[in-house]
């Protein structure tokens, strides 16, 4: 999704005092603890059975170079059809368990990889969510996360097939570690990552399908996609938690995915980055004792006020 407008530069500084010291090079750090991750990041064609093989390819490769955590992107069975109200497009929406979660459950197992699989989820009649659902390294379903925020917007007519999630905001137990699955729209929102870190989350996934619609210039596509990766990796250094996001790449219906998959660490730096217009199957490594250091030295979770924020659980205003 894109933000609404753009903001101009403050004509002053702030002086917020030193530097935290979990920003200087630190002189002693925990033993290293390494998690390797792969996300694919891919176009999307019209045939699902066709994405189904090529995002199962993808996770190969990421299994053959090391990851031990697959993510895949938001939606990866089809194109985007959010792009206008169809009802013919129920059609696309499967079971957990179903066709996906069970050719990638085998996959998990043999692999012994823990694979996070967003799915177009039919619950039931008339009841559709957007969601994730976690594969552990056996094959077992180790979780599920329905879309909390629900976007309508030019382009992205989310409201029309998804029923907002009911499952809250969740950390998943994994034997690649503690996994918070978050999708899309989802990345705009502190609330959603300060609850998923709360609930035990070490990482955070936001499997996307993101991009610039025709009526934008380039230049606002390139401030739009540079606010999403810049408000992820906010998430990231207030949380203290790395954060993996998964988008599509392509032109479909005249928007086009800008791909820029990313990993960045507790701290915000990224590890590695995609490029903005091919498939890519993107590695990334990961110190997870990175987390414990993060927090000793940033100890935002201590310091959170709980007693005065009641006021957010207003739309807006006292």
């Amino acid at each position: 999704m894109r933000p609404g407008g753009t903001g101009a530069s403050l004509p002053w500084t702030i002086d917020c005092g030193p530097v935290p010291r979990a920003a200087r090079r630190p002189r002693r750090r925990p033993p290293s603890s390494a998690l390797r991750v792969g996300l694919v990041q891919m176009r999307c064609g019209e045939d699902p059975a066709e994405n189904l093989r090529r995002a199962m390819a993808g996770a190969e490769e990421a299994a053959s170079r090391g990851a031990r955590l697959v993510c895949l992107q938001e939606l990866f069975r089809s194109r985007y059809f959010c792009h206008r109200a169809d009802h013919a497009a129920f059609d696309l929406a499967e079971p957990v368990p179903g066709p996906s979660t069970v050719a990638f459950a085998r996959f998990a197992k043999k692999r012994k990889v823990v694979v996070v699989v967003p799915v177009f989820e039919r619950r039931a009649a008339g009841v559709f969510h957007n969601s994730a659902a976690v594969l552990d390294a056996d094959g077992s379903l180790a979780g599920l996360y329905r879309k909390m925020h629900i976007p309508d917007d030019p382009g992205y007519h989310e409201k029309f097939y998804f029923s907002p999630g009911d499952l809250g905001f969740r950390a998943i137990p994994t034997a690649a570690g503690t996994v918070g699955t978050l999708i899309c729209w989802d990345q705009w929102f502190p609330e959603a990552a300060r609850l998923t870190a709360l609930a035990g989350a070490a990482i955070l996934v936001y499997p996307t399908a993101i991009g610039g619609i025709p009526a934008d210039s380039a230049e606002d596509h390139r401030r739009q996609a540079d606010a999403w990766e810049t408000v992820q990796r906010a998430h990231a250094i207030a949380n203290g938690v790395f954060v993996a996001a998964v988008n599509r790449v392509g032109t479909e219906h005249g928007v086009r995915f800008w791909g820029g998959s990313f990993v960045c660490d507790p701290l915000g730096v990224v590890l590695a980055r995609a490029g903005r217009g091919d498939d890519e199957v993107l590695i990334a490594d990961l110190d997870t004792s990175r987390v414990e250091y993060a927090r000793r030295h940033w100890p935002f979770l201590r310091d959170r006020r709980v007693d005065a924020y009641r006021g957010l659980l207003q739309r807006y205003g006292g």
